[in-house]
């Protein structure tokens, strides 16, 4: 089967539901400004006007959609200064900056500590609220088909009581929704697919697991297409038990598991050739929001990589952290805790919403910004300015292009760091560049709507790994029957197709700051036609030996595009061991008079928890 078609063998020029032909090279570009504010040009075809108030259900490009960042751009990297033309007659007691998680529980714990009745604006760049807890919506004859488009695992054993209790006000059973759970990321029925294009064979392997050592016979290994030398290391890595560190003291064992990175030990000590290596780098991708050659032994077999079985009884050291086998999980991932809180905040949002029906509530998105409304919910709207003025704050943003002000006794910045130097130039500059130091990872989540599951069902295959594409792994998603929705694919209904991964950085012989910002780059420069070309390439070479047409059976993608994704959180080879308060994190987070700092960015942890834990500290400093 050639991998290399043409467009129009790819079905590039194929009608698909509410495509959006969005050019984000041109969107990046700074060239395009107004004065009031960066106004970014479109090139938009949506199917109804029920998609501009419902942003769920657009396709096309998410995430970091084209409108929500150039404001952004303008003033961190081109020193822009936005003026507000008016202040708003409008009264708050808190304003919060960004309607993630973290900004949403913000507001909800302000109004616990200072009631009910307390006048809260939330203001959020994107077209939508949660964040990376992003939902998408696939309408099919009817029915609704839910994917997520960020943050989506809840790995209650690891959460902290204040999480647990928090999620447990909203109504959240997770140990009932585990146990609802049939959702295994493509594990119980793995393959992997080598693309004609790096590897030179167009080669589809079922039953194998890079992560798993324990799958028998080896000798599928002999259809990898690399070297011959590099199938037999690979061969002998999984079936070897020799202690690779034995004799060594624990200063050098120490050096091993935490100052190697796991490339290279799978060079130095597993024995396996140069190739051989090249098909771990992107096992992590998606997972880790780095890649494996800047993950040390430990991080990596912590994240269930092999090599374990190396280590004689260090293994333990290394195990695989045994939070990520219990999960809860919502059908739109984390977008429905955001939903709650939401509806807890603006009850009119939606009419009897609960954590047993929330995936399957419909929103009104009308509502969220209404006059008399305790509580409002601006989206599109760009904080560029937020500062300490008299007894409260001001802060500037931009909305509809047009710059505002707007004053409140309190704010919350719960956006990433990095931006807010630019946000608050009355912070310290020890305390700016702290924040400036915690560089976000770029993360991609591609969901592909397709006709039917017959084509999966006969390869019988749940999922596949690409070591050779953008996206590192494709995944069935079905599974997720929780929270009131309920959809069971079938050989003659539409399935999505989760393609995750990030990517990767032109080179890893750099700082791996410098190299999460040349990812960052590579991710703004896509168009998401590139994105459209690569998904139907990859389905075209999988899934196009079981009769998949690449023209006809792709019904919607939605491409996911975060190019400021996980919060940097401290790794083995790039941090020191900082000393108890002064970690970038904690000095980053420090509260400025009546400005405080949520965000998981705070905890420098890249889950939903943090996020939950740093926004309740930061109303707790506003007290």
């Amino acid at each position: 089967m050639p991998m290399k078609l043409s467009d129009e063998e790819l079905g590039m020029q194929a009608e698909i539901t509410r495509r959006d032909f969005i050019h984000t090279a041109t969107l990046a570009s700074l060239g395009l400004m107004f004065s009031s504010g960066c106004m970014a040009p479109e090139e938009r075809v949506i199917e109804s006007e029920a998609d501009r108030i419902y942003p769920p259900l657009k396709t096309g490009m998410r995430g970091s959609h084209p409108g929500s960042f150039e404001n952004a751009h303008a003033l961190a990297r081109s020193g822009m200064s936005f003026e507000a033309k008016s202040t708003l007659n409008e009264e708050y007691d808190l304003i919060v900056v960004g309607a993630g998680i973290s900004g949403l529980t913000a507001a909800d714990e302000y109004r616990k500590r200072f009631g009910k009745d307390a006048r809260i604006l939330l203001l959020d760049n994107h077209d939508d609220f949660g964040g990376h807890a992003k939902r998408n919506e696939f309408e099919v004859d009817g029915q609704t088909v839910l994917s997520w488009g960020g943050t989506m695992n809840l790995e209650y054993l690891s959460f902290s009581n204040t999480a647990l209790e928090f999620l447990e006000e909203l109504g959240i059973d997770l140990v009932g929704m585990n146990k609802q759970l049939d959702f295994h990321y493509g594990g119980d029925k793995p393959s992997i697919w080598f693309d004609e294009e790096t590897f030179g064979k167009n080669v589809f392997v079922k039953g194998f697991s890079m992560y798993d050592r324990s799958r028998e016979p080896l000798d599928v290994i002999d259809q990898f297409p690399i070297s011959e030398a590099g199938r037999e290391s690979l061969k002998a890595f999984y079936s070897s038990q020799i202690n690779v560190l034995a004799g060594m003291s624990e200063e050098q064992v120490e050096e091993v598991l935490h100052r190697t990175s796991y490339t290279d030990f799978l060079s130095q000590y597993g024995g396996l050739t140069k190739d051989a290596v090249a098909l771990f780098i992107k096992s992590m991708d998606g997972y880790w929001g780095v890649q494996t050659p800047s993950l040390s032994v430990s991080e990596a077999m912590h994240a269930w990589l092999p090599g374990s079985h190396l280590l004689g009884p260090h293994a333990e050291r290394v195990a695989p952290w045994i939070e990520s086998e219990q999960v809860a999980m919502f059908p739109d991932g984390n977008a429905s805790i955001a939903r709650l809180l939401v509806h807890a905040l603006i009850p009119s949002v939606a009419e009897n919403v609960t954590a047993q029906n929330v995936a399957a509530a419909s929103f009104n998105y009308e509502s969220l910004d209404l006059p008399d409304s305790n509580v409002r919910l601006r989206l599109n709207a760009t904080v560029v300015r937020a500062e300490n003025e008299h007894d409260g704050v001001s802060v500037t943003y931009v909305h509809n292009g047009e710059t505002v002000k707007v004053a409140a006794n309190h704010c919350v910045l719960a956006c990433y760091h990095a931006i807010i130097p630019y946000l608050c130039p009355e912070l310290s500059q020890d305390q700016k560049t702290a924040q400036q130091y915690q560089v976000k990872c770029p993360m991609l989540l591609t969901n592909v709507l397709i006709r039917d599951t017959a084509p999966i069902e006969d390869l019988d295959i749940s999922g596949v790994y690409c070591p050779g594409r953008l996206h590192a792994k494709v995944l069935k998603i079905d599974g997720v029957n929780t929270a009131g929705y309920s959809y069971s694919p079938g050989r003659s209904k539409p399935v999505p197709l989760m393609f995750w991964g990030m990517m990767a950085p032109p080179t890893h012989d750099k700082p791996l700051h410098d190299q999460l910002r040349d990812a960052r780059q590579e991710l703004l420069a896509m168009s998401f036609e590139d994105f459209e070309r690569e998904v139907r390439t990859v389905l075209h070479g999988i899934l196009g030996r079981a009769g998949f047409d690449v023209q006809t059976d792709i019904l919607a993608i939605t491409v996911n595009r975060w190019p400021h994704g996980y919060s940097y959180g401290y790794m083995d080879l790039w941090d020191p061991e900082w000393k108890q308060g002064a970690a970038p994190h904690e000095i980053a987070r420090q509260r400025v008079g009546n400005i405080s700092i949520a965000n998981s960015d705070a905890a420098a942890s890249a889950s939903t928890p943090a996020a939950i834990e740093e926004a309740i500290r930061a109303v707790s400093e506003l007290t």
